[in-house]
């Protein structure tokens, strides 16, 4: 049974939403879900833009069916090679073998790389802002290098604006019915997802996303017609203006968050604390997050968000805590940038976790600032800890009221 939504008078969304399935690239929780989107342009001649995941494939095919009501597809156009757009590239050759499939040299690699069996007289290779007329569209093909793979790139019609942007203005989320930015609250129900989706998955990547938004300055985009997520019709700029901020690492918003490694509590208390007084003090911006109950892919969405972060770990053999590890690990991945930390540390024989985390941030991170003050607690807050407490609050504060 089919599952379509019109996206203009001659344009449909034939995708399909993923509820089921657990963890993103097998890493990333989706607990509200995923949306595979692919479009289909009908105009003289009939412009499939990309697939989707297998799992979704049997939904997929049936909305091209319908859509087509018939007619050949006559072309395939592959913006991003990802097996979560592009499994599908031989089920739609195998019921339409007149296809032509358009995309660029490195995709075609990867094609092959995949195993997708393509015969040579069906490819049409585009370089850079090429162009395709398939009646009254006009189609320019654009390079998005490294957003997130080295093949990607975006479609525009020139004719209505519609930018079909492969990854780029991306969300996590089924779409549950639907479709455009403006049926729903997305400030409200959406853009947390779509912090997390672009962090996580294309936040290694902000030059390059600074580079593709540099290009679709110079084109009059009217919609974003993204493969996850929803597709924007109206608001655009605000959308723009969280990714220029994402990919040049701004914070959104001053705030501070509390992430804290704590075995039996100790550490939680002194974090715990720690915000208590930052609150009092007048900053309201404060987020906790127990490192080893909050996957990692959630801090790293928090981390781009605010603008201070706060690493409260216990040293554990001798070391940093395993998780607060993988954290900075995760953040040296993804190559964070220009944020203020703090550390408070805790050990009862041997504290060595601040030091460590200190020598970490120091050496692997850019463009940030470590606070002098610094909390040591020896098995738990008291009394002696008082004035480092206050110090690190008050210079916390000091540090957001700077800036």
């Amino acid at each position: 049974m089919h599952c379509v939504r019109k996206v203009t008078d001659d344009l449909y969304w034939v995708g399909a939403n993923e509820r089921r399935l657990a963890l993103f690239e097998n890493i990333h929780p989706i607990p509200e879900g995923v949306s595979y989107n692919a479009y289909l342009l009908m105009d003289e001649k009939t412009v499939l833009f990309d697939t989707v995941d297998w799992a979704v494939c049997r939904q997929f095919l049936e909305n091209v069916e319908y859509v087509l009501d018939g007619r050949p597809l006559d072309y395939m156009v592959i913006n991003h090679l990802e097996p979560d757009h592009a499994a599908c590239i031989d089920e739609i050759l195998v019921r339409y073998p007149e296809t032509i499939v358009i995309s660029n040299e490195k995709a075609f690699m990867f094609m092959r790389q995949f195993g997708f069996h393509i015969d040579n007289e069906r490819m049409d290779e585009v370089n850079e802002m090429d162009t395709r007329c398939f009646g009254k569209h006009t189609i320019a093909f654009v390079y998005a290098p490294m957003v997130h793979w080295p093949e990607a790139m975006v479609s525009f019609d020139v004719t209505n604006g519609v930018l079909f942007s492969a990854d780029a203005f991306g969300s996590f989320g089924s779409l549950d019915g639907k479709l455009f930015n403006d049926e729903m609250d997305f400030d409200r129900d959406w853009i947390d997802s779509a912090r997390r989706y672009l962090t996580n998955i294309v936040g290694k990547y902000g030059p390059h996303i600074q580079h593709l938004l540099t290009k679709a300055g110079t084109i009059d985009i009217k919609m974003f017609c993204p493969l996850h997520g929803p597709v924007w019709r109206t608001d655009l700029g605000y959308f723009l203006e969280k990714y220029d901020k994402w990919s040049r690492y701004e914070p959104e918003e001053k705030g501070v968050m509390i992430v804290y490694a704590s075995m039996y509590g100790n550490t939680e208390a002194a974090a715990t604390a720690l915000a208590t007084m930052l609150v009092e003090k007048g900053i309201k911006n404060v987020k906790m997050f127990d490192v080893s109950s909050t996957h990692v892919s959630y801090l790293i969405a928090e981390t781009f968000r605010l603008s201070h972060v706060v690493l409260a770990s216990v040293t554990y053999n001798l070391g940093i805590y395993p998780l607060i590890h993988n954290y900075l690990m995760d953040m040296k991945a993804l190559d964070l940038q220009k944020r203020t930390f703090a550390i408070l540390e805790n050990g009862s024989w041997a504290p060595k976790a601040g030091d460590l985390i200190y020598e970490f941030l120091d050496k692997e991170l850019k463009e940030i600032t470590i606070l002098d003050e610094r909390v040591t607690l020896t098995s738990s807050l008291s009394e002696l800890n008082d004035s480092e407490m206050e110090n690190l609050a008050n210079a916390l504060v000091e540090s957001i009221n700077a800036e």
